[in-house]
């Protein structure tokens, strides 16, 4: 699946995007796994309360399952202006 990072989260990990091949059953586990692959990914997941998530272009909670998900982003919250 694609997972794209937007604002301070592709800033810590160093990339917009990447093509992942995972097991995970939800965003959670996703997380967890990135989350152990390096330090930039645990620095960019240490606090998923500071960030949003999309599955499949859709705003979804962190527990979404992922069964023929092709794409999740994370973001930080935005504000309007």
């Amino acid at each position: 699946m694609d997972v794209l990072y937007f604002a301070w989260v592709r800033e810590r990990i160093g990339l917009p995007r990447e093509t992942l091949q995972t097991e995970a059953a939800t965003v959670a586990d996703l997380v967890d796994e990135v989350r152990a692959r390096e330090e930039r990914y645990a620095a960019a997941f240490a606090d998923t309360s500071a960030l949003r998530v999309a599955v499949d272009q859709e705003l979804a909670d962190f527990d979404a399952p992922l069964a023929g998900v092709r794409e999740v982003a994370f973001f930080p919250p935005m504000t309007g202006g």
